[in-house]
């Protein structure tokens, strides 16, 4: 990610705080003894920021280890009323004293995932300890909660603490007791199997895999480019949009429409280049997998140009070689004003290292493009596609990453405050989106596996939830729902209450999809009773 540099070679207010008030929390010094419990527990939470921070977790990830000493920095020295999202992203991440986080989300973003990396760490090398770090959600102030000990839910910090390094003596025989032990049963295993050899342990019979685990997302340089704007932006996902570059031709052209159907970060699709143009964008050597975002703000019957399909067609090349003929922005997407997403794979540099992309008028209007994006990609093989149901991105248990929502058109977003049952990632389960809607995902020509991730909250309380049960009286009848892709039942009759219960995780995987002539999975989410819903959606090729 690149960081706004500082005018004038002046430090930036990020720099100054780095420089002037960060600690070395690595080195491990023993705590200054105190006498009253006040101090002793500020010298634990102090100690508990010392090994996080120096754990191989966040040893890797210097900009969460940057975020999190801020933070806590802040609450020792009584500050918590300066951890704003504007001072975050200032004195944190380097942005401009014009920093606007209705357009950039990267405080929110950094703030999620370190959310997800402190659950990792809790979860692991630091389940044993008695003072743990979190970030509520919905603020930046951190908390120190105490671990439950011993089962009783407390504990006391400056006794447990040193239970830890200095072992009680009256334990010593014991354990010098149980070393003896297991020396001479250990010696005697060892004889018994040297002088038999039938009875030596025999090596396992492989176990066949139930299935090959979807590949993860391939790793490498990624470019976004937002074409015709002169200024970056930071998406919902935490993706840098660079302004205009490597373009030669067109004219710059800004948009005033507000709402931008199927898409979270309108700002991407407000600006365009159109006329006949082209992009020659340096790339490293490697496979990459690219994606042309357009959509259409004037042309339509609501929009200045008038008319509809068939005003504006184009065509595009790369290196050479057509990848759309006779676009229609209009017909493609279903509408105007309608964010919309074609993709493709195996995308190479040229021999000069650049990729060339040109962009020309057909029949009507002139050719246009919102955005670019090159990501790494793997031969022949669309990276995976998840989409959570918020307005975040999140890394689930298994360390993927899942996107936040979009692709979508019609629904409203909700969450729950009750944990699902039966799941070691109750997070995940959280949100929602529900009502009556749709999901139109780009991918590339081939068969496609779509597994979709859905939990019944009955009546959780929720604002969203209230609104349902005005509408509906939700103890006569449960959420009835058929699920479609491109027209074709995949799901239907779903009543997720009668199949697993309240408060439970149900997965259904539909395997073999293909892409409709739009190159489009377009699932479609139609009630029966009450309304539809979804969690989350992943999309893996065959």
């Amino acid at each position: 990610m690149r960081l706004q540099k500082p005018l004038d070679g002046a430090p930036s207010r990020g720099q100054a705080y780095k420089d002037g008030r960060r600690r070395a929390v690595c080195k491990r010094e023993k705590p200054v003894p105190s006498t009253t419990a006040e101090s002793t527990l500020w010298e634990a939470e102090r100690g508990e920021l010392q090994s996080v921070l120096c754990s191989p977790l966040f040893a890797r990830s210097p900009t969460l280890s940057h975020l999190l000493s801020y933070l806590c920095e802040k609450k020792f020295s009584g500050e918590t009323e300066q951890i704003k999202e504007y001072s975050v992203a200032v004195d944190v991440f380097d942005r401009a004293d014009s920093f606007d986080q209705d357009t950039d989300s990267i405080v929110r973003v950094q703030a999620n995932r370190l959310r997800k990396r402190l659950g990792e760490y809790y979860a692991g090398e630091g389940a044993n300890h008695l003072i743990r770090i979190t970030i509520p959600i919905g603020q930046y102030v951190p908390d120190f909660v105490r671990a439950p000990v011993d089962g009783t839910g407390k504990g006391d910090v400056e006794d447990s603490t040193k239970a830890r390094t200095e072992p009680d003596p009256r334990l010593v025989p014991f354990v010098f007791l149980i070393a003896v032990t297991v020396l001479v049963v250990g010696l005697g295993l060892a004889f018994l199997f040297r002088s038999n050899p039938k009875l030596s342990p025999r090596t396992p019979p492989p176990v066949e895999p139930a299935s090959m685990p979807s590949i993860g997302l391939p790793v490498g340089e990624e470019i976004h480019i937002l074409a015709g704007s002169n200024r970056k932006y930071v998406d919902h996902a935490g993706k840098l949009w660079s302004p205009d570059e490597y373009f030669s031709g067109g004219i710059s052209v800004s948009g005033t429409v507000q709402q931008i159907w199927r898409t979270q970060d309108p700002i991407i699709y407000r600006s365009s280049r159109q006329g006949n143009f082209s992009y020659d964008i340096p790339l490293k050597k490697g496979t990459y997998e690219l994606h042309l975002h357009f959509a259409e703000t004037f042309y339509g019957p609501e929009n200045p140009g008038g008319e509809g399909e068939g005003s504006r067609t184009m065509t595009v090349t790369a290196n050479g070689a057509p990848i759309l003929g006779d676009f229609d922005v209009l017909a493609d997407s279903g509408g105007d004003r309608t964010a919309d997403v074609k993709v493709f794979t195996d995308i190479l540099p040229d021999a000069d290292g650049l990729l060339h992309l040109k962009f020309s008028s057909s029949n009507g209007g002139g050719a246009m493009i919102s955005a670019i994006e090159l990501l790494p990609g793997a031969p022949a093989h669309l990276r995976p596609v998840r989409i959570i149901a918020r307005d975040v991105p999140y890394y689930s248990n298994d360390s993927r990453w899942w996107s936040p929502d979009v692709y979508f058109k019609g629904g409203r977003l909700s969450t729950s405050q009750q944990p699902a049952e039966g799941t070691d990632d109750p997070e995940f389960y959280e949100s929602e989106r529900w009502g009556h809607f749709s999901y139109a995902i780009p991918v590339a020509a081939g068969r496609y596996d779509v597994t979709l991730y859905f939990i019944e909250h009955h009546a959780a309380g929720s604002a969203d939830r209230a609104l349902i049960s005005t509408a509906v009286d939700e103890s006569s009848e449960e959420r009835v729902f058929d699920v479609f892709c491109n027209g074709r039942t995949v799901i239907g009759g779903l009543d997720i209450v009668k199949q697993v219960g309240e408060h439970h995780p149900l997965v259904r995987k539909i395997k073999g999809l293909e892409p409709n002539a739009q190159g489009k999975l377009l699932l479609e989410f139609v009630p029966v009773t009450r309304y539809a819903t979804v969690t989350a959606i992943e999309v893996v090729q065959e």
